[in-house]
């Protein structure tokens, strides 16, 4: 006993030397130093979006104090990541006395069941509480095996089919397919996205357009016809103010009204006089100034100032609307006046027939109509507008492959045409050439008919899709096909 408490004595007669820091390895109270969250990480937050408050991480003493004086690196990182997310930001910070504050952090997508890991040298790695990313769409938008949408903070996802590098997040094959929303690469800030059958296009805050994807026919608009992952600047410096993809070409409008068009050619669907491919914007011939365009499969329609609607390409089934004779090899490659109908407010062009509204909310649909696409109560292929029936008011219609959505006034969702995969969102699969109402409850803002899935904003739910799934086009990460509206993963 007398010589344990002999040298216990002199010690306390020693000087007393300074505090330990972490570095040193033990704490003032004689521990090892540990890490701590010290931030409550919210329990859902925004993707893309930096982390508020900042995520915290203490260096700690026994007792839960941050050990004055320690300067550890701590580093962050995904630990449970269901959704294969990218944390961005400065994901390494110096300690400035035991606390290291990460002010920028993101998580690039949504998804739920993420935690945060933190780990610094000489330390045993701590784990986050569970949290949930979300995205909030502004829109969505449908193309042939993909789908595309930008958030209210304008970044751009996309899900769904990428063999082309349609979904912009510059992969292609591995995986060939997201069954949720992934992040387009490049952090460009958009207003609007339109998804083709392989490519993708958007405008950004600034009034440029981008384009990513396949580009065989120049439809990317950057002077070649080489695809890319990533989205590209389309060539000429134009400031546009609404993009549209068809199949294989894609058209513009700019802030001034003039429409322009790039890619494929074949049946004069970019309105430039010629059948010659482009890939960098060509002007549409006639000198319109157009307040909104759409670009089809073979042909593309517009609506110019005045209200007339006018069509241009692929004639085939009289979906240019005209007094042209329909046979397999008409074509016009310049801009004609829709025939019958005036005062449009929007035209949408789909796969062989064409739809559009009128200021009024009248709907008219014309073109191909095997499947009752037009929505007039037949299946007879009409040249010239015919109203669809039912007397509804629509604020929007939008044709697809073989099939017509439209959101009435009042937020509701119609459907009609071919509905093998349950495109029309009914709940069957019965095709139908009269408006039927979208199954559930929903107030819609708007509806996008791709080929075989449609997608649509609610009002107060986000982002909904329907339809064919065998590529995830519907976000809802299955590849499960859905007669009604499920919601998207955000």
């Amino acid at each position: 006993m007398l010589l344990a408490i002999i040298p216990q004595a002199c010690e306390r007669d020693l000087p007393a030397g300074p505090q330990q820091s972490s570095s040193a390895g033990v704490s003032a109270s004689g521990t090892a130093p540990h890490l701590a969250f010290v931030t409550s990480l919210p329990a859902s937050g925004e993707a893309n979006v930096v982390i508020s408050p900042p995520v915290r991480v203490a260096v700690q003493d026994s007792l839960g104090n941050p050990l004055r004086g320690a300067t550890d690196t701590v580093t962050l990182a995904l630990a449970a990541n269901p959704n294969d997310a990218i944390l961005l930001g400065s994901t390494t910070v110096t300690a400035i006395d035991g606390i290291a504050t990460f002010a920028d952090l993101r998580i690039d997508r949504p998804g739920s069941g993420y935690t945060l890991a933190a780990t610094a040298a000489r330390h045993t790695q701590v784990i986050s509480a569970l949290f949930v990313v979300r995205v909030t769409f502004a829109s969505v938008n449908g193309g042939y095996v993909h789908t595309c949408g930008v958030s209210t903070s304008r970044a751009a996802y996309c899900w769904g089919d990428n063999v082309f590098g349609q979904l912009g997040d510059g992969t292609t094959s591995s995986p060939w397919y997201r069954p949720s929303p992934a992040p387009v690469a490049g952090g460009l800030r958009f207003t609007t996205l339109s998804a083709g059958v392989w490519h993708t296009c958007g405008i950004t805050t600034g009034g440029a357009a981008y384009c990513w994807g396949d580009n065989f026919f120049g439809q990317l608009g950057d002077g070649t016809t080489a695809g890319h992952t990533t989205p590209v600047p389309v060539a000429g410096g134009l400031r546009f103010a609404a993009v549209t993809a068809g199949s294989f070409h894609t058209c513009g409008v700019t802030t001034s009204g003039a429409a322009y068009c790039w890619g494929d050619n074949q049946n004069g669907q970019l309105g430039d006089g010629t059948t010659d491919r482009r890939a960098m914007p060509a002007p549409v011939v006639g000198g319109f100034r157009f307040s909104t365009i759409s670009a089809g499969h073979g042909h593309t329609c517009g609506v110019i100032v005045g209200g007339a609607a006018v069509c241009w390409g692929d004639n085939s089934s009289g979906q240019l609307g005209g007094t042209l004779v329909v046979d397999h090899n008409t074509y016009r490659p310049f801009p004609g006046r829709v025939g019958g109908v005036h005062g449009f407010a929007t035209v949408s062009a789909g796969n062989v027939h064409t739809c559009g509204v009128t200021t009024h909310g009248a709907a008219y649909c014309w073109g191909y109509n095997v499947w009752g696409q037009l929505g007039d109560g037949t299946t007879t292929q009409r040249s010239l507008p015919v109203r669809v029936v039912g007397g509804l008011r629509f604020a929007i219609v939008d044709a697809g492959s073989y099939f017509s959505c439209g959101v009435t006034t009042s937020g509701a969702a119609y459907c009609w045409g071919e509905n093998l995969d349950g495109e029309l969102g009914d709940g069957t699969t019965t095709s139908w050439s009269t408006p039927v109402p979208v199954t559930g409850v929903l107030s819609f803002a708007a509806v996008g008919a791709g080929w075989y899935h449609t997608c649509g904003m609610t009002t107060t739910a986000g982002a909904y899709c329907w339809g064919y799934n065998g590529h995830s086009q519907l976000g809802e990460g299955t590849t499960t096909t859905s007669l009604t509206p499920v919601p998207v993963v955000q």
